[in-house]
């Protein structure tokens, strides 16, 4: 047997696998949220203000990569125990990092590239260097994971740098070759060949709460934009009315993930063989389509608010029907990975929203948003209905 490493922290920052800390989030993981409410709004901010191809693909790129940094963080403090005053403090800096991050976003592909750059890369190498060291006394297959890890995010962290240092024309294809390396890299387990060997220490519990919070967070963040753009205006019946079809809208989105499936996450991961495999795919990759169906739904709520009679765009069509046809992708994805289970209602759902799209040009932005409000609704109420009579109600949710 290989013998631990040397070097790191003497005293184990891990969880506690036999007390109430084991599967708790603490509140400084929720302080560390507190600053994607703001990265989110930022998020939406660029992609309202650039509503193009190349916007769009520039927008998902900053998109996925906050919800990189997010969900490493969040399996991070999955095995460290945040009570420990060393992990506390690391936490408490990548807050401080992830507010540079957050303020460069909406010039990242400017003149804040730089900063953007940097941020996110401090904060995916200091993280992961601080769990090598924290891990290397007490685990070896979590420290070999995480230097593979880190060797993985260095190698990316150099086309984030000079993607920012080069030409803003080359800025873009540069960062989108980053985010494959990580995501590529991730999505093989870092090649490490006995990764999920771990994974049995994973708290389900833990991983889905975080993401589900972080679910909260983003359909917060909709309504602060949906308020803003309102008070921004001079009060009409079409604004109201779009107020309350975004106000809909978050319900339905709250209702769809909540009702019943937000819960079988946290077991499918206690009872699986792969435990990993599932979080990878479920948490990280489907909850990444999940937020970018909620960010841009909140961006068409704003687009409803301020143009609500105007003539249709081929761009506002692909906002409006887009962020909730999404989310309902992820949806699918989700209850895929975690419970086999085919949503018919959600790909019905899927199909209306689609011809909801092709219809648009038929209608104003007002009522588009009203005919894939109605979609929303009707498949959480016939999820929901069909829940009630297979009998199958979730007395821990909501």
């Amino acid at each position: 047997m290989r013998r631990l490493s040397p070097l790191g922290f003497r005293r184990n920052l891990l969880r506690p696998t036999d007390s109430d800390r084991t599967d708790r989030v603490t509140y400084i993981e929720l302080f560390f949220d507190l600053i994607f409410v703001f990265a989110l709004t930022q998020l939406s901010r660029y992609l309202y203000e650039n509503q193009s191809p190349l916007g769009a693909l520039e927008s998902a790129v900053l998109v996925l990569a906050v919800w990189w940094v997010w969900v490493y963080t969040t399996w991070v403090t999955n095995w460290l125990d945040p009570a420990r005053l060393p992990v506390r403090g690391v936490v408490i800096s990548l807050a401080l990092v992830g507010l540079v991050m957050g303020t460069s976003i909406y010039e990242s592909f400017g003149d804040r590239g730089l900063a953007f750059a940097v941020a996110y890369v401090v904060l995916q190498l200091g993280r992961t260097a601080f769990m090598v060291l924290a891990v290397a006394r007490h685990d070896r297959v979590l420290h070999r994971q995480f230097v593979s890890m880190l060797v993985w995010l260095s190698a990316a962290s150099v086309l984030w740098i000079v993607g920012a240092l080069l030409p803003l024309g080359l800025r873009l294809p540069l960062w989108l070759a980053a985010l494959g390396i990580e995501y590529l890299s991730a999505s093989r387990g870092f090649r490490v060949p006995d990764s999920d060997a771990h994974a049995g220490g994973l708290s389900g519990a833990h991983i889905a709460e975080r993401s589900a919070l972080f679910i909260i967070i983003a359909l917060g963040e909709s309504f602060l934009v949906t308020g803003f753009a309102f008070v921004g205006q001079e009060s009409s019946v079409a604004g109201v009315i779009g107020v309350l079809i975004a106000f809909v809208t978050v319900v339905a989105m709250w209702w769809l993930y909540f009702d019943h499936g937000e819960r079988a996450g946290s077991r499918a991961i206690e009872t699986a063989e792969r435990p990993g495999r599932i979080a990878r795919l479920a948490y990280t990759y489907a909850h990444a389509v999940l937020i970018a169906g909620v960010v841009l739904t909140s961006v068409a709520a704003k687009e409803v608010l301020e143009h609500p009679d105007d003539a249709m765009k081929l761009s506002t069509a692909i906002t409006v029907v887009g962020g909730p046809l999404l989310y309902l992708v992820g949806l699918l994805l989700f209850r895929h990975v975690v419970a086999r289970e085919r949503m018919l209602s959600h790909l019905v759902g899927a199909g209306l929203m689609v011809a909801a799209f092709f219809a648009a040009p038929l209608v104003s932005p007002l009522a588009l948003g009203g005919l894939v409000t109605a979609v929303l609704v009707g498949v959480a109420s016939a999820e929901t209905i069909v829940r009630l009579r297979r009998g199958t109600v979730d007395r821990e949710a909501g």
